[in-house]
């Protein structure tokens, strides 16, 4: 295959990463495309950091050994904790959600206050704070980790009066310290954007997902890589375990027909 043509791959813990690469397809329709949905081992979020490693090791060489040409860790808590050391060990470009998702937000505010939600693990790790406050010292940075987020988005209860008393509970600290930006720093967040905004009323949203997408075409352009066919990019999706329940979720975040899906072991 050219190496142009050779495709890009995506992995996440589960389904989340999918908001990703509907981006990702949005953004470069050319690019053939692989998504690895560790759903075996689902969440990633409340594991120890060396276990989240050693998983995100794992799904690394599944991809590499599809012969892609650029890697997308599309999973916050693996971005947190891992993006580094898989930096170190592959010789493709690599980018993660944090970074492209930081610089968005430390853009975006005007009152230097940001607000950021995300799973247990992520926040824990500060890697978002961090990140932000390496773009501007006087940023002043508020984390709250949203735990109950990601099974009302996969149980498809996205809006009604369950997901707003959730949502209000989960960013009233938020909203207390007055952030005119609001971070989602986990990829099922997006799915929640329209009851998150109604909540937190005039506060600018950065979708980590939309921010992920332009890195990665930047990468491609920079690099050189970008897909030279005119026709549509190929798409194709592995999971660890229930394809099924992948599928049902899946065509869910996509809003589209997910075609061929293989399970595999890692």
């Amino acid at each position: 295959m050219n190496s142009h043509e050779q495709p890009i791959g995506i992995f996440d813990s589960g389904i989340g990463g999918l908001t990703v690469f509907k981006e990702v397809r949005s953004l470069l329709p050319g690019e053939n495309i692989i998504y690895l949905g560790d759903t075996a081992r689902v969440p990633y979020g409340t594991r120890s950091p060396e276990t989240v490693m050693r998983y995100s090791f794992e799904c690394t060489e599944f991809l590499l050994n599809q012969s892609i040409k650029l890697l997308v860790v599309a999973c916050n808590t693996v971005s947190a904790v891992s993006l580094d050391e898989i930096c170190k060990r592959v010789s493709i470009p690599v980018t993660g959600v944090i970074g492209p998702g930081a610089r968005a937000a430390a853009s975006a505010t005007k009152n230097k206050k940001i607000g950021i939600i995300g799973t247990e693990t992520t926040i824990k790790s500060s890697a978002y704070s961090k990140a932000i406050r390496a773009m501007g010292h006087d940023i002043e940075v508020h984390g709250v980790a949203c735990p109950l987020f990601v099974p009302l988005v996969e149980e498809g209860w996205t809006e009604g009066a369950i997901a707003r008393m959730v949502v209000e509970r989960y960013l009233a600290e938020i909203k207390d310290n007055g952030a005119d930006t609001l971070l989602l720093g986990c990829t099922h967040y997006p799915l929640l954007k329209k009851v998150i905004q109604e909540v937190m009323g005039d506060v600018r949203l950065v979708d980590s997902a939309i921010e992920t997408a332009l890195a990665v075409k930047q990468l491609l352009v920079e690099k050189k890589m970008t897909a030279m066919n005119s026709a549509a990019g190929t798409s194709r999706f592995f999971v660890t375990d229930s394809p099924e329940k992948f599928i049902s979720v899946g065509e869910r975040f996509l809003e589209t027909k997910i075609g061929t899906i293989e399970k595999i072991q890692l």
